[in-house]
Formats: structure tokens, C-alpha cells, sequence
């Protein structure tokens, strides 16, 4: 019997605490061919998305994936993305969420590959996920589906505005 991964429980339980806090969950997202989400929004192979009650329509989290409807630019737009995909989920209020390793997307898990990786796969203990706190550092976006100004640099968390992802590695 295979090993039943964590990730998609703590992905609905995060969600969960953030809506019953009152929080808005957002979703940060690497993406590749086995993603929907609209392209012009995509930095760096990577979408952050607000995931929460009033911007999406139909949620459906389950242990593959994360399905919904949600605006951009006032158009109505179906998203999916594999649970493998995901980044992380935080309250967009304090940072307070959990982030995980991805080291192979969906899309790459799936596809065959006749030649063998050129680093060797990262054993299950680092692909755990890990409790993080995200710091503030970007203004408030004025698109309530996506965030536009993810944490693209190094530079130290700035009073007020809108907290933002930081990875560590």
C-alpha cells in the first residue's frame, strides 16, 4: 500500500482556520502544463491566487486537486491546479500558513522521461511541508483573484501593506 500524502488535508485545514478566522487564504501556485490558470498573470512559472468565499465560485479541494471559477479583469475564468503544484496557503492578513517543496510538478511527474534526472530525487523527509510565517512587504493588488506584486526581491519586510510568500530554502 502506497503512503497517503498530508499535503491536501493541511491544504483544507489551512483554508478552514483561515475562514473561520476571518482571514483571506491565498494560494501560491507553481505552474506548468497540467495547470489552468490564466497565463498574463503568471511571474516567474508562479500565480498566487485568493482562494477565499467572496472571489471564487464552486471551490472543490479534494486530495488531487483544487478546482473553481473566479474574475480576472471581470472575465469569469475556470482554475484548476494539481495539489502537487502548490506552493503554499497563507492568510493574506498575517502570513500565517504553511509552504511546501515542489520539487517536481504535476505535469513532470506524470510525463514519461527516458533519461535519469541529473540531481537525485529529494528524499520524503524534505518534501515534508513545513510551518511558515510570511512577512509583509507588497501594497494591496487591486485584483481580488491574484496577487500581481509577489515577493520578487530581497529585500526586508516593510511596514503595513498586504504580506507576501517568502520561501527559505
Amino acid at each position: 500500500m502506497s503512503e497517503i500524502s498530508t499535503k491536501p488535508y493541511m491544504l483544507r485545514a489551512i483554508y478552514e482556520w483561515c475562514t473561520d478566522s476571518g482571514l483571506t487564504p491565498y494560494l501560491a501556485v507553481k505552474v506548468d502544463a497540467a495547470t489552468t490558470v490564466p497565463m498574463e498573470y503568471v511571474k516567474k512559472g508562479e500565480i498566487v491566487l485568493n482562494i477565499s468565499y467572496g472571489a471564487t465560485s464552486g471551490l472543490k479541494m479534494d486530495n488531487e486537486a483544487i478546482q473553481f471559477r473566479a474574475r480576472f479583469g471581470g472575465v469569469s475564468r475556470e482554475i484548476y491546479v494539481p495539489v502537487h503544484n502548490v506552493l503554499a496557503i497563507y492568510a493574506n492578513e498575517n502570513g500565517q500558513g504553511m509552504a511546501f517543496e515542489v520539487a517536481e510538478t504535476a505535469a513532470e511527474a506524470r510525463s514519461p522521461v527516458a533519461s535519469a534526472p541529473a540531481e537525485p530525487a529529494p528524499s520524503l523527509t524534505q518534501a515534508s511541508p513545513a510551518l511558515a510565517s510570511v512577512p509583509s512587504a507588497a501594497p494591496e493588488p487591486s485584483s481580488s483573484a491574484v496577487s500581481q506584486n509577489p515577493d520578487d526581491n530581497n529585500d526586508p519586510p516593510k511596514k503595513g501593506g498586504r504580506p507576501t510568500l517568502t520561501r527559505i530554502k
